[in-house]
């Protein structure tokens, strides 16, 4: 039966506004104010007059120098990476962009990943965009700084605004050894009493699938998997097959789309304060909020990473980077020296 004509023309509607967002990352990430005609009028300018990415990529910046050679190697790496290990440039549509929330007011965009000092983050974004609201960090409990509604993401604009915030703004991500986030995420969702949401929405389903004989109150509760489940859980070909991965222990390059995205600075969790500092020297904010000073611990998250990793067998440890390979790839992380396999 011949389609009608009618529905030929809102399909091709309906491409053309996925191709207008996807324009913007066809194109190199190199910036020229120029050539930008922009959508929406943006009433914050700095002090000295320039957005983030001006700062970024002038040259007569001299205090930023030393640490802006080392983000662009970690970008060149990045796009060489991606160059390597990607072989197909899918097309993104808005429901890709949830994980970018964007502060209008100082040109930026920053893509969230949990277990990677995003409550820190989303604090010290709500403080900038908070117009007097807030003005300590700390102060801002953990829960409200994860309301959906205090932070506005960049999949709720419009294409054409879409298409202008990801050319003019300062993009940035922050990353993390990818089995040290992996640790982290397990020990705060699957070792901690009040997570019983997530003990019951996954730690049930684990415990049913991957423990021989299990109790009835351990499938009740699901509030006792072990790290080796958990390993087994993610590698289970059924897992992926059901349902997307939840975003505590999703994959960054499936999160943030760094092969798509042309992020401006890719901060790591390694050097979370020194790169925190740049970030906030670039949005000239560093007198209006300061990134909260970690709290250091004498164990080292690596000791912490192969203690778990212990009773892991080494065909599931291979599973599991096979897994999560491409994180490893695209941040320049390497094969950590306690897997056997």
């Amino acid at each position: 039966m011949r389609t009608p004509k009618i529905s030929l023309m809102v399909l091709a509607t309906s491409l053309g506004s996925f191709v207008l967002v996807i324009f913007y990352f066809q194109c190199t990430s190199n910036y020229n104010q120029a050539t930008e005609q922009p959508v929406l009028r943006n009433n914050w300018q700095s002090k000295s007059g320039r957005s983030p990415l001006q700062t970024l990529y002038d040259s007569d910046q001299f205090d930023l120098a030393s640490a802006q050679v080392m983000h662009q190697g970690r970008k060149d790496l990045l796009n060489r990476a991606c160059k390597a290990y990607t072989k197909k440039r899918r097309v993104l549509i808005p429901e890709d962009l949830k994980h970018l929330v964007v502060d209008d007011q100082h040109e930026l965009l920053y893509c969230y990943v949990p277990k990677v000092a995003c409550t820190n983050w989303k604090r010290v974004l709500m403080v900038l965009t908070g117009d007097g609201k807030y003005s300590d960090p700390l102060k801002i409990p953990a829960n409200e700084a994860h309301v959906a509604g205090n932070l506005r993401t960049l999949s709720q604009y419009t294409t054409a605004e879409i298409n202008h915030r990801l050319r003019t703004y300062l993009k940035f991500v922050f990353v993390r050894e990818p089995f040290e986030r992996l640790v982290s995420a397990y020990r705060n969702k699957f070792t901690r009493n009040y997570n019983t949401a997530f003990h019951k929405r996954y730690g049930t389903k684990i415990i049913s699938r991957h423990r021989v004989n299990p109790r009835e109150e351990a499938l009740e509760k699901g509030n006792d998997v072990s790290f080796e489940e958990f390993v087994y859980y993610l590698v289970d070909p059924r897992t992926q097959h059901e349902e997307p991965f939840n975003e505590h222990w999703e994959r960054v390059h499936s999160l943030c789309h760094p092969c798509i995205i042309h992020y401006n600075v890719v901060g790591k969790y390694e050097s979370l304060e020194q790169d925190a500092r740049y970030i906030l020297q670039l949005a000239k904010s560093r007198d209006v909020v300061r990134f909260p000073a970690t709290v250091k611990s004498s164990r080292t998250t690596d000791d912490m990473a192969a203690q778990f990793f212990q009773k892991v067998s080494p065909f599931y440890q291979k599973k599991l980077y096979n897994l999560y390979k491409m994180d490893f790839l695209l941040f320049n992380y390497t094969i950590p020296s306690y897997l056997k396999f």
